[in-house]
Formats: C-alpha cells, sequence, structure tokens
C-alpha cells in the first residue's frame, strides 16, 4: 500500500513460515487458502478476499461493532431530546436496539450486494441537522410538561403518544427521501457522474470527513484527558510500536493436535485492545472512587456507572420489527430537509468506497459497483425507516479509518460484524453493556480514526501534480472552505433566511457540511479550470484502474453465488447500470469495466471475443 500510515515492515505478518507463525490463509486446521496476493495486498494482515479462522472473525467483528458504537449509540441519544424522550432511558434502549439491528442488516446488504468492499454500515449524522430542524418547529416542539421528570410517567398512553407520533413523522420523510437515494444509484446517475471526480475532487471530500469532527472528538476526549491519552497511547502503541511482535497463542489442528503459533496479536487488535484496557480501568477507578460522584465534577463521565439505568432498564430479548411505532406520516419540509442529508451522505459515501478500497488492496471501485453501493444504501435508509429508528444508513468512516490501523481488511470480518449488530439488536441487555463505554474512551479512539481517515484522502493527492499552481489552488481553496463556510453558517444560522422554510432546511444542512462544500467546490474548479489530464491526475488515477487485474475487479465487485455468471445471464442485465458488465468469451471469463474494455481497444489490444458495452 502506498499509504506511510498503513505501511509495514515485515512482509505479510501473518503467513506461516518455518518458524510457525499463524497464517492469515491457515484455518488451524491445515487448510490453507492459496489466493494470490497484489503488491498492496501483501502488506495486509488479511486482504479483502481473504478469509481468516472463524474465532477472528468473530472478534474483528466485535472491535468493529466496538468502532462504530460511539456513533451508533448517539444518533438516538441526541434525538432523544426533541423526541420528548430525555426523561425515558427505556425507550431510548429501544431505539439503541433497534438501530443496532437495521445498521446489521443493511451492512450484510452491502457486503453480499452493494459495493462488497469491507464497509459497515450505521445511522448517519447526515440525517441529524435536517431531523432536529424539523422537530424544532412549532407543530412539533415537545410540551413543557414532558420536560419535567416529575410530571412523565413513561407508561401512560398519553405521553407514548407525544413521542410516537415524532418518530413517525421521521419515518415518513426517511422513507420518501431514501427512494431518491435508490434512483440516484440504481439509475447510474452516480457512476455517470464518476467520470468527472478526480483526485482533487476525492481528496478534500475524504479529508473533510473527519476534519470538522476534531469539535465533537476533542469534547468527548475532554470529559477526561487522562483516560482518552491513555487510549490513544495504547492504541498506537499496540498498532505502530508493537505491530511486529508475534505473540504465542494456543490452536488445535488435525494434524499437529494442540500446539502454539505466533499470531501478530496487536497488529490485529489494537483497537479492541485499546478500548477494553482503558474501559477496565474506568471501572476500576468507578469502583474505588477515584473519579468524583457529583454529575457536574470534572471526569464525572469518565465512569462507568453513569448510564446504569439503561442496563439495569434495558430487556434481556427483544425483536424490532417494522412498524413498531404506528403508521408513518409525512411532511413537505422534512422530506426536503433529509433529502439534503441524503445528498451529503451519498458525497460521503463515495470518498469512503475509494479509502476503503486503497485501504484494504483492492483496485478502485468501478461504476457499476459505485452504482449498487448508493442504491443499497438507499434501500438501508428505507429499512430504516421502515423499523423507526429515526435515522438512516451511511457507510461509516469510522470503521474504514480502523481498516488503516488494523491492516485487516477481510470481507468476511464485515460480514461477522453484521451478524454481531443484529444480535446485539435482539439481546437488548448486551447491547446496553456496550452503552457504557466511558465518553472520553470513544473520544481517544475518535481522535486517532479521524486522523487516519484525514491522511487517507490527502494521500490521493500523489497522482497530481502538485508543482502545479492550478492544483495547489483548487485542493487549498476547497479544504479552506470546507473548513470556513460551515463554520459561518453554524454560527449565523438567522441570516441563512430566504423566506421558504424548505430551502432554508436545504442550504443549511448542505452548507453545514464540510465535505458536501469541499467536495462540490474541489469538482466545479477542477472541471472548469483549464489543466491537463497528466497535470490533474486523471491520467495517473485512469492507468492504476486499467492497469488493475480484471479478474481480481470481478472476483472482488461482481455479485456472489455467480449471480450474472451462473444465473441471471439474460442479455437484458446488460442494460443495467448496476449490473457488472460481461466480457463473452472462454470458459469462466468474468466481468470487466466498460473503462477496461476501451482502454485496451484504443491501446491496440483487442482481446479475443470482447464484447464492447456502454451504460
Amino acid at each position: 500500500m502506498n499509504s506511510a500510515i498503513t505501511s509495514c515492515e515485515h512482509p505479510d505478518p501473518s503467513q506461516r513460515g518455518d518458524d510457525g507463525t499463524l497464517s492469515a490463509h491457515d484455518d488451524g486446521q491445515g487448510k490453507k487458502n492459496s489466493q494470490p496476493r497484489s503488491p498492496r495486498s501483501s502488506q495486509l494482515a488479511y486482504a479483502i478476499l481473504d478469509t481468516p479462522p472463524w474465532y477472528l472473525c468473530i472478534f474483528l467483528g466485535i472491535q468493529h461493532f466496538l468502532t462504530a458504537l460511539g456513533g451508533l449509540v448517539a444518533v438516538p441519544l441526541i434525538l432523544a431530546k426533541d423526541l420528548c424522550l430525555q426523561h425515558d432511558p427505556l425507550t431510548q434502549s429501544y431505539l439503541i436496539s433497534t438501530i443496532f439491528f437495521v445498521s446489521g442488516i443493511c451492512t450484510l446488504l452491502q457486503v453480499f450486494f452493494g459495493v462488497r468492499l469491507p464497509i459497515l454500515q450505521g445511522g448517519t449524522f447526515g440525517f441529524v441537522a435536517p431531523s432536529l430542524a424539523m422537530l424544532s418547529l412549532p407543530a412539533w416542539r415537545c410540551p413543557e410538561w414532558t420536560l419535567n421528570a416529575s410530571q412523565v410517567n413513561i407508561s401512560s398512553p398519553e405521553f407514548t403518544e407525544e413521542w410516537q407520533k415524532r418518530i413517525r413523522e421521521l419515518q415518513g420523510v426517511i422513507m420518501v427521501a431514501s427512494c431518491v437515494q435508490m434512483l440516484v444509484g440504481f439509475s447510474g446517475l452516480i457512476g455517470f457522474l464518476m467520470r468527472f471526480i478526480g483526485p482533487l475532487t476525492i481528496a478534500p471530500t475524504i479529508s473533510l470527513v473527519a476534519l470538522p469532527l476534531f469539535d465533537s472528538a476533542g469534547n468527548d476526549a475532554g470529559v477526561h484527558w487522562g483516560i482518552s491519552a491513555m487510549t490513544i497511547f495504547l492504541i498506537v502503541l499496540f498498532s505502530q510500536y508493537l505491530k511486529n511482535i508475534a505473540v504465542p497463542v494456543p490452536i488445535y489442528g488435525r494434524k499437529e493436535k494442540c500446539h502454539t503459533s505466533k499470531f501478530y496479536l496487536f497488529q490485529v487488535f489494537p483497537v479492541l485492545l485499546g478500548l477494553c484496557i482503558s474501559w477496565f480501568l474506568c471501572f476500576v477507578f468507578t469502583v474505588t472512587n477515584t473519579f468524583p460522584s457529583a454529575p457536574t465534577a470534572y471526569g464525572y463521565l469518565a465512569r462507568t456507572d453513569t448510564k446504569g439505568n439503561v442496563l439495569s432498564q434495558a430487556p434481556w430479548f427483544r425483536f424490532p420489527y417494522p412498524g413498531q411505532w404506528g403508521l408513518p406520516t409525512i411532511s413537505l419540509a422534512g422530506v426536503f430537509g433529509i433529502i439534503a442529508g441524503v445528498i451529503s451522505s451519498m458525497v460521503e459515501s463515495v470518498g469512503d468506497y475509494y479509502a476503503c478500497a486503497r485501504l484494504v488492496g483492492a483496485p478502485p471501485p468501478p461504476k457499476h459497483a459505485i452504482n449498487r453501493g448508493i442504491g443499497i444504501e438507499g434501500l438501508g435508509c428505507l429499512l430504516a425507516g421502515a423499523w423507526g429508528t429515526g435515522n438512516g444508513t451511511t457507510s461509516y468512516s469510522e470503521n474504514v479509518g480502523a481498516l488503516g490501523i488494523t491492516r485487516v481488511g477481510s470481507r468476511m470480518v464485515i460480514v461477522a460484524a453484521g451478524c454481531v449488530l443484529l444480535l446485539m439488536g435482539v439481546f437488548g441487555k448486551i447491547g446496553a453493556v456496550f452503552a457504557t463505554i466511558p465518553t472520553p474512551v470513544i473520544g481517544g479512539m475518535y481522535l486517532v480514526m479521524f486522523g487516519v481517515i484525514s491522511a487517507v484522502g490527502i494521500s490521493n493527492l500523489q497522482y497530481v501534480d502538485m508543482n502545479s499552481s492550478r492544483n495547489i489552488f483548487v485542493f487549498g481553496f476547497s479544504m479552506y472552505c470546507g473548513l470556513a463556510i460551515p463554520n459561518w453558517v453554524n454560527k449565523n444560522p438567522d441570516k441563512l433566511q430566504t423566506g421558504i422554510l424548505q430551502l432554508d432546511q436545504v442550504l443549511q444542512v448542505l452548507l453545514t457540511t464540510g465535505m458536501f462544500v469541499g467536495g462540490f467546490l474541489g469538482f466545479l474548479l477542477d472541471n472548469t479550470i483549464p489543466g491537463s489530464l497528466e497535470e490533474r491526475g486523471l491520467l495517473s488515477w485512469n492507468q492504476i484502474q486499467e492497469s488493475e487485474d480484471t479478474t481480481k475487479v470481478s472476483e472482488i465487485y461482481n455479485f456472489p453465488f455467480g449471480i450474472g455468471t451462473k444465473f441471471c445471464t439474460s442479455s437484458c442485465t446488460r442494460y443495467l447500470p448496476f449490473w457488472p458488465r460481461l466480457e463473452h468469451g472462454g470458459k469462466g471469463d468474468m466481468g470487466v469495466s466498460q473503462l477496461t474494455l476501451m482502454s485496451q481497444i484504443s491501446s491496440g489490444k483487442s482481446p479475443k471475443c470482447a464484447t464492447e458495452t456502454r451504460m
């Protein structure tokens, strides 16, 4: 991998050599995966097509769940006050379980039928701002009596109807807005736009996914800087300094029975180890009353018993189902606001796809995979609206950062993470346990993750001629405006008034989303200011996509289970923008993108029996 952040000094740390080191391709029973590995994937402990042993998949899946936990739990807790639920922790735990369950379904759909990259799906903060804007309207403001804990009876029908009618409104507008995202994805519109998107658009978009979050990450870490610094220290220690140290672990195989083998534990589990150690120390400091017990004292939120009410009131088992809060309702103002959130979510997701592919040693995603990915995310938002999470779903940038730290890019690990999310959604008590992770521990983890994501975005500039004043201006101006404009709009929301409420909400969401502002300016300037393809980095960008092994591109991004190669092979599918392009000829030929075919023809290398496919 070209990124210095994810480089590794030793050759393939997970291979089993003569010294008995546990292999990434060894299942502990003597079975090895003979999968060819690219130069980029050889620097990973597990590449995208590798399948770790089942027990590693479970632990790595839990690590991804823990990485996404802060965002998954934060979304319903942020919405709780405007849903009149600030004094009803039991219903808050129901919302948390529901978002766990739906995120698990959406993750499995994305990995198997979407973009097929190892990206976790979860609640999106892009929907929070328009949701709060809608709930702040006079018709949806909470009555005064719901703000007083002494007057709230959470079992009364009156109180139940107060919060349920608000979440039903969120359900309806999210379901309508999700149809727009599905249309953009499955129609191929997002894939068509990708021909105009190059490194100077992707770099500010990915970097601004994480940079604007420094404030929230800093606030969480600032709850107790000692605990946050310890979490950061442990993650950096395990992922950077101890990554080359192999730890002997006991394993069982058919041939060698019980024996020990070396395993690069610190490289594979740095986040999980760091979180668990910090969490345990917070528990010790809580039991010994080292942390203050006064809610207003500094460091109180580092205690592990501050969220004990959620754990005690959550049921052991609860199965979320569609329409559990009633029949959804719809308002025009809410739909327009959520559509703005959908736009920013799509921009972020496209950047996440490229970042994830780069980190896991996969070729850049072809257009049909991007079309499917955005379409499946729209379907995920539709399911989230039907189940009543109060939010949609999107690709999680935090987990993309985790890929860069752990160097584990296996797709099966994310499948395991999706199954973990499903189980956490059903076993409410277990999910509530993870919801008690102290705030500064999560804040320390985010500081590391967001730094990796920002660096991955900037690394795309290696394809661009940065000696060009044109490119320096495009990137610098896009990045600076992506930070400055949202900051001004957040501080002066009353000055952005057009007289049309729906338009105000759309502008408010778009202009406060740094990745949208920076990405849009990068896209606009890069495609309007004169510059050669080589200067803009498009020549190198396309050559990388063309030089990738066609068989590997097909194996990673085509449908699973033989769909499109053994089943559903009708010629009509070639007209579907989200269907992989097929090359007819030879036994077992796999699908290739139009870009690869046209590049071969234009270079005079005409493959036998190749079929030119167009959108």
